[in-house]
């Protein structure tokens, strides 16, 4: 689960900073929902959530957030055209069984989407993976192989290519450090993935 409102991700930090203030949000993965509450009580937003864990969904519920149980790869379906302003699928995709779905759907709910993924193609992650031949673990991707919960592993640039792939239109790419601070590398996608290690991308209808 995610960490408290006091103590956001750095990605939810950069996220929440290019949400527009009274907008329509739709957080999918939503945690515990300390993203929510921030973009609530800070943007005047509203904001809806979906959560596959059911102890995530009774926290949001007892914080009085709107937040229903439900899976991505499955649910996002359901919901209209253009039904928020912001769709954000933050540390999520990678999870997925069908990232490609996930990103059509996203498009169609959203008139934008802010994905954020931490990125494989880090030069950190292809050293350890050289140098060792097992696969590596760093600060941000911390789980064995055998536990994690990523199974969709990519880089930005594979990201890039299948927006491209599927005609979704980026409107901006930022790369974070491992701070959160937003690196100068955002302007090299080349760069950018290799010394990138989390990025958000907003795709824009």
């Amino acid at each position: 689960m995610k960490k408290s409102n006091r103590n956001l991700r750095p990605d939810e930090y950069a996220i929440a900073n290019l949400v527009r203030p009274s907008t329509r949000v739709l957080d999918i993965g939503c945690g515990d929902g300390s993203l929510l509450i921030h973009l609530t009580r800070e943007k005047n937003v509203v904001g809806r959530g979906i959560e596959l864990s059911q102890e995530g969904v009774n926290f949001c519920v007892s914080k009085g957030l709107s937040v229903i149980q439900g899976n991505a790869d499955t649910d996002l379906n359901f919901y209209p055209k253009k039904s928020f302003d912001y769709v954000i699928l933050s540390q999520t995709l990678q999870a997925t069984h069908d990232p490609k779905n996930v990103l059509l759907n996203l498009n169609r709910i959203g008139k934008r989407s802010i994905v954020s993924l931490p990125n494989f193609g880090h030069f950190k992650i292809r050293l350890k993976l050289l140098t060792t031949g097992q696969m590596p673990k760093t600060n941000l991707l911390n789980e064995p192989w055998f536990s994690t919960p990523n199974i969709h592993l990519c880089t930005i640039l594979d990201f890039v290519n299948l927006c491209k792939d599927l005609d979704l239109h980026l409107e901006s790419v930022i790369v974070l450090n491992e701070k959160g601070k937003v690196s100068f590398f955002s302007k090299n996608l080349y760069l950018a993935n290799l010394f990138g290690q989390q990025v958000l991308f907003v795709i824009k209808n």
